[in-house]
């Protein structure tokens, strides 16, 4: 089995718990406490190596996380998850594990994620106005993540699944040069 294939595995696990009717815990808080978790572990390197070696045991670890879990204010059902992580060496899963759970929730709850890439940062007001015009194009509801392309000239590129829309300068440039190309 691929490594991906066993963070999808673990990520499914964790999502069916969570998005069950009656779960104490949120998929969100669930998705945040994890990320904050997977941030101190990339914080201290030791910390890291501690949880993935097999040198110490899983006791030790346990009590690593509880006393962490604690601090972090992880609920039980996220140490748990922890728990079940170490004891089968798959914490430096963590982070592709959380990504893959994150789309995961995301397509249960019915949403589609939309990666955005811009030539410089945009307002709250025109991501608001992106997210509904391609939703509106997709007929999806979306979650989108925002980045910033220094490489684009201006506009934006969006990428949903494997669907690329370009409304950047350099993709209507692109556009036009193989129009020229074709009158030719």
């Amino acid at each position: 089995m691929t490594l991906s294939a066993v963070a999808t595995r673990y990520a499914h696990a964790l999502a069916d718990v969570v998005t069950a009717g009656g779960s104490p815990l949120r998929a969100e808080d669930a998705i945040a406490q994890l990320r904050v978790f997977e941030a101190a572990l990339r914080s201290s390197p030791a910390l890291a190596n501690a949880l993935a070696t097999p040198a110490v045991p899983v006791a030790r670890k346990r009590a690593v996380i509880r006393d962490i879990g604690y601090v972090l204010e992880l609920g039980q059902i996220t140490r748990n998850f922890l728990y079940v992580l170490v004891d089968h060496r798959r914490i430096a899963l963590l982070a592709q594990i959380i990504e893959t759970l994150e789309l995961t929730v995301e397509e249960r709850l019915g949403f589609g994620r939309a990666e955005v890439s811009s030539a410089s940062e945009l307002t709250r007001e025109q991501q608001a106005a992106l997210v509904t015009k391609l939703e509106r194009i997709t007929g999806k509801r979306l979650r989108a993540r925002y980045a910033v392309d220094s490489a684009l000239i201006g506009g934006v590129v969006a990428r949903i699944g494997s669907t690329v829309y370009d409304g950047s300068v350099r993709g209507r440039l692109e556009d036009l040069r193989r129009e020229m190309r074709a009158e030719g």
